[in-house]
């Protein structure tokens, strides 16, 4: 008879352990996930009455393929028009719960002489709130058609981009050690630079192959390539220096566009119920009962805290986004507990070795007990509303009831604000693209037209490619916006605008000579007047190019159509 190999042997275990518990947790009403996490505790070599798994090595890996599924199925609800849509209200309310949630977990971490690193990750696993036991909570309660339901639905949606950022940003603090502001800005400056590149070559490119590869694509081949996409954005956010699960993130959001996103979402599910399970077991497999025992204090201040300050932070920032203070305050109360956002940052902080090993079963602890309490902070909000409400000044009534009502009604847009941020955006998305464009000429095509032709002629034929590539980029930073409703109209309205709306267009005119001033100067040894002047010559060129033109219109085109398709 052959040995089973370990690695089947403990998968055999764990999911046998999840299935007993995913049942028993669904007989008591329970989120699933908690379930998961108690299976993990009895798989555990920390519990002598029942079998352990034996090799865990194994099963961190496939808890990291589970990060990564959560991950990518999280990518593919989220949409880039759903947060246009979130509105201003979830945007002010979202920033104002995270920032102050990691203020006071850093604050916690620190009373108790923790070390920096674990404040930090404190702060970040107990600012975000659980969107699947809100979920949960909501359809037991029988609440989703409630309208202060949706503003907490769109907070969530926000609060899970934030939290993609936020781990880029302890990934980065973690591996450099670094906390100063200029290295910190480094680290937000490259991630919105491939988040932009990543995205915006996606939606040009992704859902035109699908679209093409319809005919060809069955249930199974979807699912291959879907996964493909997945995998192989993960390996490039990995070797770009960023975490693999925002690599899934991002193909995900890519494929969130697509009008496969359903067929997708419904393939992935069942992958992402596997290996999701397995992460969530691991994290039960970390939980030490000594150390909780311990640890008591610890979990519960930070119990305390996490219910306290959502509840606290969340009624603010709903109220200072213009909300009435009933609706704000359902808002917080249905807020107050940390999930599995909370267990991936745990994860992030004991595979980078920058975290104690106490801090995890402590979030898993806090986590338990503020899923529990979920249900009961959401029926506690309305009661707790009208007792606030009688018991506060007359004066703060009459004010809260003025700033709600008068931020509703104020809608006023200014014409200079919205062709200068539409301008601002051009120049980003486009100076983005065009930068990728140029290192991948440099790091390929130049060197190779260089090597078949040497000297001169070989300099001039890369120079000649790479600038024909990024030139109806260039053409769109100088051009588009330049016969807009608002440029026009404020053209027409006062002279005195004339000449800040020309100096508009000699600046992005600017930001496209020293483009192909850079070009050139990389490849000729050449003064610099020469190089200006042929600069310009070129960008004038592009500018009265029709071809260009045309080009530069069909791309564009052709990006807000596979934007919309869905």
């Amino acid at each position: 008879m052959s040995n089973l190999p370990t690695l089947i042997a403990d998968l055999a275990l764990i999911l046998l352990c999840a299935g007993i518990m995913t049942l028993l947790f669904k007989k008591l009403k329970q989120p699933l996930v908690l379930g998961y996490v108690v299976a993990g505790f009895l798989a555990s070599p920390h519990m002598p009455y029942t079998p352990s798994v034996m090799d865990t090595a194994n099963i961190k890996t496939w808890a990291d393929i589970g990060v990564i599924f959560l991950l990518f199925a999280l990518g593919l609800e989220f949409s880039f028009k759903k947060i246009v849509k979130v509105g201003g209200t979830a945007v002010i309310a979202a920033c104002t719960i995270i920032f102050c949630m990691i203020l006071l977990g850093a604050g916690v971490g620190m009373s108790f002489g923790w070390q920096r690193m674990d404040c930090i990750f404190l702060g970040g696993m107990i600012a975000m709130s659980s969107t699947t036991i809100i979920y949960k909570a909501f359809d037991d309660l029988g609440l989703r058609k409630k309208q202060f339901t949706g503003l907490v639905l769109s907070i969530l949606i926000l609060e899970d981009i934030l939290a993609i950022v936020l781990m880029v940003m302890l990934s980065t603090m973690a591996v450099s050690n670094n906390f100063e502001g200029t290295e910190m800005l480094e680290s937000i400056g490259k991630l919105l630079f491939f988040l932009i590149l990543w995205f915006v070559v996606g939606i040009y490119l992704i859902p035109e192959f699908l679209k093409r590869c319809r005919k060809l694509m069955s249930e199974e081949t979807l699912l291959i390539v879907s996964l493909a996409l997945c995998f192989g954005m993960v390996v490039i956010a990995a070797n770009t220096g960023f975490s693999a699960a925002f690599g899934a993130f991002i193909m995900g959001s890519i494929l969130a566009e697509t009008i496969e996103a359903e067929s997708i979402d419904r393939l992935v599910k069942p992958v992402k119920d596997l290996f999701g399970a397995i992460f969530f077991v691991s994290v039960g497999m970390m939980v030490d009962p000594a150390m909780i025992g311990e640890y008591a204090l610890p979990i519960l201040v930070i119990t305390i805290a996490v219910i306290v300050g959502q509840a606290l932070f969340g009624t603010f920032g709903v109220v200072l986004a213009g909300q009435p203070l009933k609706t704000a305050m359902q808002c917080g109360f249905s807020l107050t507990q940390i999930g599995e956002f909370a267990f991936i940052i745990a994860s992030l902080g004991v595979a980078l070795h920058v975290t104690s090993d106490f801090l995890y079963p402590i979030v898993v602890a806090v986590s338990v007990i503020t899923t529990f309490l979920t249900p009961y902070m959401i029926r506690l909000a309305e009661p707790a509303s009208g007792f606030v409400d009688r018991h506060l000044p007359e004066s703060w009534r009459n004010f809260l009831t003025r700033y709600s009502s008068g931020s509703q009604t104020l809608n006023h847009e200014n014409l200079w604000r919205k062709l200068l941020f539409a301008m601002a955006r051009i120049v980003v998305v486009y100076s983005i693209v065009s930068i990728s464009v140029i290192a991948l000429s440099f790091r390929f095509v130049v060197p190779f037209f260089r090597e078949n032709l040497p000297g001169f002629w070989g300099s001039l034929l890369g120079a000649a490619f790479t600038i024909l590539c990024i030139s109806p980029f260039l053409r769109a930073i100088m051009v588009k916006k330049n016969h807009s409703t608002e440029f026009t109209t404020l053209w027409e309205a006062h002279r005195a605008n004339r000449a800040p709306l020309v100096s508009t267009i000699v600046l992005r005119m600017v930001i496209a000579v020293l483009f192909v001033m850079f070009i050139i100067a990389q490849l000729f040894k050449s003064s610099i007047g020469l190089i200006i002047g042929v600069a310009i010559l070129l960008v004038v060129l592009m500018v009265l190019s029709r071809q260009l033109k045309k080009r530069s219109i069909l791309i564009e085109r052709k990006f807000f159509q596979n934007l919309r398709s869905r």
